[in-house]
């Protein structure tokens, strides 16, 4: 199988994660929601398939670009 990188749009800090590890998703939906100059913005999946990792926790500080999940596709 392959992997896909679910990837920060901007600078922030991880706010809530609305997904589980093993847990199937759908291109579109939310994985977790950034908090960044007082908005909330989605992380989405851009591709259908399944995460098998987070590489941040909640209240984490993230950069723009920077990798926060891992989905098998």
């Amino acid at each position: 199988m392959a992997e896909c990188e679910a990837k920060s749009e901007v600078t922030g800090s991880i706010w809530k994660i609305v997904t589980e590890v093993g847990q199937k998703v759908e291109a579109g939906d939310t994985i977790m929601i950034i908090e960044s100059m007082k908005m909330e913005i989605p992380v989405i999946a851009e591709e259908s398939g399944t995460i098998k990792a987070f590489l941040v926790k909640e209240e984490a500080a993230v950069s723009e670009g920077q990798t926060v999940a891992v989905l098998e596709t």
